[in-house]
């Protein structure tokens, strides 16, 4: 591998950095989630780093090689904090944030003041970058969210791999630096590493298109299960996850508790008030209804004014206080909104072994919540 021109190898990989960190925003978009835009600026980090060690070996034994080349340390520090925090925004909260912290500091901070011992600035920074390098081929593994596979296992066997030729090239430029004895050596080790990372480079490019387009595929999910006013889930998203959440109450036998709730008067907010109010007494509703609801409630809006509230896990005692709660809750919220009186009427019901399905449910809390309504409004009924 001696003929190979490693700054050739390294000029193409610049470029080629720098092609897709100017491609990648123009592919994205402006409207893209935080990982995405750390993932961008991450590969800008590594293009300047390359750039930078570039620019050093030309200035070898000049007052600049220092500069530029810790520089390139910093940068190439950076950019891997950077792509680890991408990755802790897709995929839920990160280990090894503080050793990542602590390891972007010491890296350009120890090359910069062993910089006169060659052997001990090589050994160090790139046993220190291999280290980096493993904490984000670790990230990309166990997502606290929902997330595919494919991207993230790239992602990790990338790092992973890069890590461990660094690490060679580690041992080799500390322990035997007359085989290493510039960043341009063509030692195999150097050569390989070299070309790995030009790989590596366009593998974790693609791994970050999927999982920008993964996010996308996902918000596009969201906002068709959501309601855009409210944040709730709207009939659709209500139809596609509260059967589960039956389903599962029938097959265990666990209690289940549904409660149906419509606006009292919210027609005469429109008419007289504007829809405009009519649409902030809505928000605060259901601002309401979102933080007094745990996480294992069901909330939608089945339209309208009309709301609906699963409660897994819940019986007749626990859903009357949930729903005491939730009222108390409005009215608090309304003294602070003079302006918007909100109060409404609820049907509950308890599941039975006649349900048979989440329609005859929903049907029988409506019956309930009729019956609230006729007699008198801004009550809670029970079925049956």
């Amino acid at each position: 591998m001696a003929h190979i021109d490693i700054l050739t190898v390294l000029v193409l990989t610049a470029l080629n950095l720098g092609t897709v960190s100017l491609a990648l925003p123009l592919i994205m978009g402006r409207g893209i989630s935080k990982g995405a835009r750390l993932a961008q600026l991450s590969l800008i980090g590594q293009t300047l780093g390359w750039v930078f060690i570039i620019a050093s070996d030309q200035w070898n034994g000049h007052w600049l090689d220092p500069v530029l080349s810790t520089a390139s340390m910093a940068s190439a520090s950076i950019a891997n904090y950077l792509m680890f925090f991408a990755l802790q925004d897709w995929l839920g909260r990160r280990p090894g944030r503080l050793m990542l912290l602590v390891l972007t500091i010491a890296m350009p901070l120890g090359y910069a003041l062993c910089f006169s011992n060659y052997a001990l600035r090589v050994g160090y920074t790139n046993l220190v970058f291999a280290a980096q390098l493993l904490l984000i081929s670790r990230a990309a593994l166990d997502p606290t969210r929902p997330t595919k596979l494919p991207w993230r296992l790239l992602i990790s066997v990338c790092y992973a791999c890069v890590a461990v030729l660094t690490v060679g090239r580690g041992i080799l430029g500390g322990f035997f630096p007359e085989l290493y004895p510039s960043f341009q050596s063509a030692h195999p080790v150097n050569v390989v590493a070299q070309m790995t990372a030009n790989v590596a480079l366009v593998l974790t490019t693609v791994a970050v298109l999927v999982a920008w387009r993964d996010e996308a595929e996902a918000k596009l999910r969201e906002q068709a299960y959501s309601d855009g006013l409210t944040g709730l889930l709207n009939r659709h998203g209500w139809d596609e996850r509260a059967p589960a959440v039956f389903d599962q109450s029938r097959r265990h036998a666990t209690p289940l508790a549904l409660i149906m709730l419509d606006l009292d008067h919210f027609k005469r907010v429109n008419d007289t008030l504007g829809h405009e109010v009519g649409d902030q007494v809505l928000r605060l509703f259901s601002g309401v209804l979102k933080e007094n609801r745990r996480s294992s409630d069901l909330a939608a809006r089945i339209g309208g004014e009309e709301f609906a509230l699963l409660l897994p896990h819940t019986d007749l005692e626990a859903a009357t206080l949930i729903e005491r709660r939730l009222r108390n809750a409005l009215k608090a919220a309304c003294a602070l909104e003079p302006r918007l009186t909100v109060d409404y009427s609820a049907g509950l019901a308890i599941l039975e072994a006649a349900d048979t399905t989440l329609t005859a449910f929903m049907v029988r809390a409506d019956k309930a919540l009729y019956g609230a309504k006729d007699s008198g409004r801004g009550r809670l009924q029970c079925a049956d």
